[in-house]
């Protein structure tokens, strides 16, 4: 009961503030166009920058995103765009005294172009083919949190690399998708041209889905193909699934358009570069923004 209670806190406190914060925003400034992209962002892709709250509920950490793609280049048809894209991933511990030390970031830049067109292929319920392809570096860094109390050293981690070890990674995105209103189905491919450290399969694949429900209600799912590190071969053999289920609700009706609040599941390998050797399985429930 105690934990249950320390989840709704969290979740109350925050999604308080967030709200205070949109509604003295003003609305020119949600819906700035620059902030729109061509290619509308992955609901339920993990490594897609967002602004977000997700405290898991079965385990004392906390995620706290914050990045946005933006379209720099847009052409005068709107059906091809150029951008850029920014994003940090921290894995937070929850602490007493409302304090969250971090454990784990992931840091990402890159570029992007994109493009849409429409289509009518008879029986299928799609009118509308996209694609965008990334250019990014993605990095991550262990931070205090995952340092032991008593100031000894670094919190060690069995199966990963000695602490501390760099962790970089160059890699080209691409990802085709269908869609209509209400609806879109995706599948891309991932080619990773540089790592730190070595011995990494440079290719995964992804796919994914997402459907609208009543009461602005949406579900999504996305899906990965991502290479199983051998710590005693130093080396990548084999892939493994990586799911993450996403149940949310746009906050329309209180005048949040680009608020909602989400429920995930995510199973497989970690989506922190620091532990891109760990499976892990975990839900989150929070806050999550579209800027």
């Amino acid at each position: 009961m105690n934990n249950a209670y320390r989840h709704f806190r969290i979740v109350f406190i925050l999604t308080t503030l967030l709200m205070i914060t949109l509604k003295v925003a003003s609305a020119e400034t949600l819906l700035n166009p620059t902030t729109k992209t061509i290619f509308t962002p992955l609901l339920a892709d993990p490594i897609e920058p967002r602004v977000s709250v997700m405290p898991w509920l079965n385990q004392r950490f906390l995620n706290l995103d914050i990045g946005t793609s933006a379209d720099i280049y847009q052409s005068n048809s709107k059906n091809f765009a150029v951008g850029v894209d920014f994003g940090t991933w921290s894995l937070l511990r929850r602490s007493e005294d409302f304090k969250f030390p971090v454990d784990a970031v992931d840091y990402l830049f890159g570029i992007n172009t994109s493009w849409k067109k429409t289509i009518s292929y008879g029986p299928l319920p799609f009118d509308e083919l996209s694609g965008r392809i990334r250019i990014s570096h993605i990095s991550a860094h262990f931070e205090d949190g995952h340092y032991l109390s008593d100031g000894s050293g670094w919190i060690p981690e069995a199966g990963g690399p000695t602490i501390p070890f760099t962790y970089s990674r160059e890699f080209l995105d691409l990802v085709l998708a269908l869609s209509s209103p209400g609806h879109r189905i995706y599948a891309g491919y991932q080619y990773i041209y540089h790592t730190i450290p070595g011995g990494i399969n440079p290719n995964s694949f992804h796919a994914g889905a997402e459907l609208s429900a009543p009461g602005n209600t949406y579900l999504a799912a996305d899906v990965k193909l991502l290479p199983i590190w051998q710590s005693s071969l130093l080396d990548t053999k084999c892939y493994r699934g990586t799911w993450n289920l996403q149940a949310g609700m746009r906050l329309n009706s209180i005048g949040l358009e680009r608020v909602r609040i989400a429920c995930n599941y995510f199973t497989g390998i970690s989506m922190h570069g620091m532990y891109f050797y760990r499976p892990e399985s975990y839900t989150t429930l929070g806050l999550i923004m579209e800027l």
